[in-house]
């Protein structure tokens, strides 16, 4: 449709029908990146047509900006008995909305006078800058004794920007004061001046002493903070004797806000709430509340705004639950929570504002209280209440729980219990999640003196007053209720570990008590590091060794490491590796022994595979040079001569025997410093060379001599010798 200006202030008749029964400043100053200007509130009425068939509407009609809307009409004492939708044309995408039911289902006011004078309204929709609308209200289907009330209307609120946070803020951020996750201490900054009483003002009334609670005050955002202009909430405050019970709301609005947006759709409810309804020449012709209706509203970042005037630490009389009021606080989350619940950010900030308010009056958040119901009505789970008669309700309860309205929505209503515990205490979900400086082994932690250990709790920590770290039974640190660790030294000896955390309500919890061992005193290897030759394949870059060892501890021993000439990790029952070694180099085999404290020891030796080419044996009997690549060195010694020998001489404490085998192979006889230990069968099935067939190790590094006797096998009486390798 063809975009109109609006030029003129005052009433504007529109071509779609409406009419403009209060002007709208012009949105001025930049909206880009560095922030906006400051801009005036305003709120006007555009009526609507047709009501008189039972389908009331707007058509797309231009308009200034504005950010939330609602239906009205004329006098509280009728309900509207239908559906208002509405759809809105944004100024940030340029495209129009889908519709959007407005909750006309709203509680009446309780005071049958005030009925009488002030205009009926569904709840207010946050909508974000928007320049269009439509609307259409659509009398119940069926119903022909309740025509659509007289009088609709749709009013737009600008909420303007009025706040320093809003002025220094760019379009779509979230400036300092409305962080996500955490709530803003108040300020003094009031860019709307309070309004001066005139002689028709009502004289307050003396405002009761605030009363200590048993929990601290939460942070909350000022009525100046978030821009009230108080000279539309001329009457004194009324105040109740007390507060039994805590009733949450959703302000059934849109979720896709930003949190730097929550201050102007708190004001905008106000703006709403306090607008009254006036005629072409700006004549009141009903009245609007007195002011918002909620005692306090959270964002779904956590911030908490102040609601109802009167101040924040008094009974103040909020008009949020019909029937209910009078015993009551209300607190609403910003956003519509049907089938989405609340963030925990907000879910806290309604348990700390919820059990602060409880705490003035002595009461559990998580118990229940009897309330004098103050109307006559049914509930929305179909419990009928009689004026005058007392109920059972949990003392923080839904709206639903007090009217017939579905508010605060399923999902925040089934987030209640969540709500209680975390306001009631004590801490939910503690448990510890590691302990650093210390390894587990069983059911205990070794540690040399130094641990830190971890937690989590699904209690936010806003509602924890702090967290100590026990030992035996007594506290060693004290942290911040955000704190997720702590750290401490222990003694020597055994301990046990706890966490306690204790809730702003004074509650404690405790998580298991956690076995601990300090201790100082390193491994120790009863068996040093040594290195004997195996069977297996010999070259001149590899020889097949076994690493041994043996290590203990006096508490427990939780892995050995293999250092140099190679890394490995061997747990604490291992005693010995099979590895390789290079022959004619002296390499130190290194050693760490590690207990669970973190202690450990280092053991180190030194040993050289040396190979005695078989050309360096002492000859006896006919023995013959063979030549091939397979061979160590390319030679090799054959024979076939019964008592052939060869005959080694070394210092050392290991020594190996290397041969060819293959299935025409015959035996040997092995002595060792001239006793014969072994009689050797060469034969194999595969033909195979290089291969270290007897191994012998001693004690200590001594001189040995290694003499191998031909045995002369029937049939196959040949041995082939490669030669011996000794560790010195």
């Amino acid at each position: 449709m063809k975009r109109r200006a609006w030029l003129t202030l005052g009433a504007v008749v529109l071509g779609g029908g409406g009419i403009v029964t209060y002007a709208v400043a012009s949105p001025s100053g930049d909206h880009g990146a560095t922030g906006q200007a400051k801009r005036s509130p305003k709120v006007y009425d555009l009526t609507l047509k047709g009501a008189e068939t039972g389908k009331a509407e707007l058509p797309q009609t231009d308009t200034k900006q504005f950010s939330l809307l609602g239906v009205t009409w004329d006098s509280a004492t009728k309900r509207l008995h239908g559906t208002a939708q509405v759809r809105t044309h944004s100024l940030k995408t340029g495209e129009w909305s889908a519709w959007r039911d407005l909750e006309v289902n709203t509680d009446p006011l309780e005071d049958p006078k005030e009925r009488a004078t002030t205009r009926g309204a569904s709840e207010p929709l946050w909508v974000g800058p928007s320049d269009g609308v439509q609307v259409q209200v659509v009398r119940k289907n069926g119903t022909t004794s309740s025509n659509l009330p007289k009088g609709l209307s749709v009013s737009l609120v600008d909420p303007g920007v009025v706040t320093e946070a809003e002025t220094k803020a760019p379009t779509g951020s979230e400036p300092a004061a409305f962080v996500a996750g955490t709530t803003p201490e108040p300020t003094s900054t009031d860019t709307t001046p309070p309004a001066t009483p005139s002689a028709t003002t009502p004289t307050a009334p003396t405002t009761p002493p605030a009363r200590p609670s048993t929990v601290p005050q939460p942070p909350i955002v000022s009525r100046a903070d978030w821009g009230a202009d108080e000279s539309r909430s001329p009457d004194p405050s009324e105040y109740n004797d007390d507060v039994k019970a805590v009733f949450v709301h959703h302000t059934d609005t849109a979720v896709d806000y930003t949190c730097d947006q929550s201050a102007a759709q708190v004001r905008g409810i106000y703006l709403y709430h306090t607008s009254p309804k006036k005629d072409a020449n700006g004549k009141v012709i009903e009245e609007a509340w007195n002011d918002v209706g909620y005692n306090f509203l959270v964002d779904k970042c956590g911030t908490i705004f102040e609601g109802r005037k009167g101040g924040v630490d008094q009974p103040v009389l909020g008009a949020h639950t019909y029937g209910s009021n009078r015993e009551s606080a209300g607190i609403a989350v910003l956003g519509t929570y049907t089938t989405t619940g609340a963030s925990n950010a907000a879910l806290a900030s309604v348990a700390r504002i919820a059990a602060w308010k409880l705490g003035q009056y002595g009461a559990d958040p998580a118990g229940t209280v009897q309330l004098t119901a103050g109307a006559t009505q049914t509930n929305y789970s179909g419990t009928s209440f009689v004026a005058g008669n007392k109920y059972t309700f949990n003392r923080i309860s839904g709206h639903r729980d007090g009217f017939n309205t579905e508010c605060p929505g399923n999902s925040l209503y089934a987030q209640l219990p969540t709500i209680r515990s975390w306001a009631a205490g004590p801490v939910q979900g503690l448990k510890v999640s590691s302990v650093t400086g210390a390894t587990l082994s069983g059911s205990t932690y070794y540690t040399k003196s130094a641990l830190t250990v971890k937690w989590t709790a699904t209690t936010p920590g806003s509602l924890i007053k702090n967290f100590q770290l026990l030992v035996d039974g007594k506290t060693v640190a004290t942290t911040s209720g955000t704190a997720t660790s702590a750290s401490a030294t222990v003694a020597a000896g055994q301990h046990t570990v706890a966490v306690r955390a204790v809730h702003q309500s004074g509650k404690t919890t405790t998580t298991a008590a956690l076995n601990v061992a300090a201790e100082t005193t390193a491994p120790t290897f009863t068996t040093t590091p040594k290195l004997a030759l195996r069977g297996g394949t010999v070259n001149t870059t590899a020889v097949p060794v076994t690493l041994s060892w043996k290590a203990t501890d006096d508490t427990a021993l939780r892995s050995v490491e293999l250092l140099s000439p190679t890394t490995a990790t061997f747990g604490p029952t291992i005693t010995s590796s099979n590895r390789t070694a290079k022959s004619g180099t002296a390499s130190t085999w290194s050693m760490r022994a590690n207990d669970y404290a973190g202690n450990s020891r280092t053991s180190s030796l030194s040993y050289t595979p040396v190979i005695l080419q078989e050309s360096s044996a002492a000859k006896s009997g006919s023995w013959t040079t063979r030549s091939s690549s397979s061979y160590l060195g390319g030679k090799s010694y054959s024979s076939g001569s019964k008592g052939a020998s060869l005959t080694w001489t070394f210092t050392g404490r290991s020594a190996a025997w290397v041969v060819s085998r293959a299935s025409t192979s015959g035996q040997a006889y092995v002595y060792v410093d001239g006793t014969k230990v072994a009689t050797v069968d060469l034969k194999s099935s595969a033909t195979q060379y290089r291969q270290a067939i007897w191994t012998k190790t001693w004690s200590s590094s001594a001189k040995h001599t290694v003499k191998i006797v031909v045995v002369g096998t029937s049939g196959r009486p040949t041995i082939t010798t490669d030669g011996l390798v000794y560790i010195k």
